[in-house]
């Protein structure tokens, strides 16, 4: 996502004042496909490496005496499906040209989300598909997900007091964090989508600025959430700077 949003910067300066003069050739030029399918392959990656990690702390609390537990070769083909399916996904829109049209390139940042109807209706079904149908999908299991952990979490809190049970409960409480920045992010996506197939004008600064300020910031937050919240994260960084000022003394 941050090469993505380095690119388009990039090309931003390139174009700036006579962007309109640019646009067409742009907007058809193989930079922007690259790119598109760039931020497409980020977003669909980050929406299903979260639904992964939410469905496996769901099992680890929601059944706390369940001895599933997922192992270093089941967590490697678990991730490197999801890598494969965000590609898949990606590069789709370059097999048929007659199907997708120009996928990427129907705007300026060249992301697939505004339709409208010069949209090829193959192009419309398959982001259609992934914004609310993918998407949406793993975000009301994600909201279901942990909505019954903490109702399994509150039901047993005061019966269980077991050490693995409460560092369960302290990731799945980040976690949450994580879910609700997410559904910030997301919300608005949807509805923007909604929006654009029911014909609504939608002005294409909206779209600007949702796909470059909106759409990023779980991408930008997330690794964030996952390392600096954690107590190893933290227990690390406090032994590296107690030896780094003992070294210095």
């Amino acid at each position: 996502m941050g090469v993505y949003l380095f690119f388009i910067g990039a090309f931003d300066v390139k174009y700036c004042g006579e962007y309109n003069r640019h646009a067409h050739v742009w907007m058809e030029s193989l930079s922007c496909q690259l790119i598109g399918s760039l931020a497409l392959l980020s977003t669909e990656v980050s929406v299903m490496m979260l639904t992964y990690m939410t469905l496996e702390k769901y099992v680890c609390i929601v059944f706390p005496f369940h001895h599933y537990r997922a192992g270093r070769k089941r967590t490697l083909c678990s991730l490197t499906s999801i890598w494969a399916l965000g590609f898949v996904l990606a590069l789709a829109p370059f097999c048929d040209r007659n199907t997708f049209g120009n996928f990427y390139g129907r705007n300026g940042v060249c992301f697939p989300l505004h339709s409208d109807q010069a949209e090829k209706p193959g192009a419309r079904c398959y982001s259609t598909g992934i914004f609310l149908g993918l998407n949406l999908f793993a975000f009301i299991l994600i909201v279901f997900s942990y909505s019954s952990m903490f109702y399994s979490i509150q039901k047993t809190a005061k019966s269980a007091r077991q050490t693995t049970f409460d560092l369960e409960v302290s990731v799945a409480k980040r976690f949450f964090f994580i879910v609700f920045t997410d559904a910030m992010c997301w919300i608005p996506i949807f509805l923007l989508k909604i929006l654009s197939l029911l014909q609504v004008q939608i002005t294409g600064t909206l779209i600007l600025w949702v796909v470059i300020f909106i759409l990023p910031i779980n991408s930008a937050l997330n690794p964030i959430l996952y390392t600096i919240t954690t107590s190893a994260f933290q227990e690390r960084l406090r032994v590296c700077v107690r030896f780094r000022c003992m070294d210095n003394h």
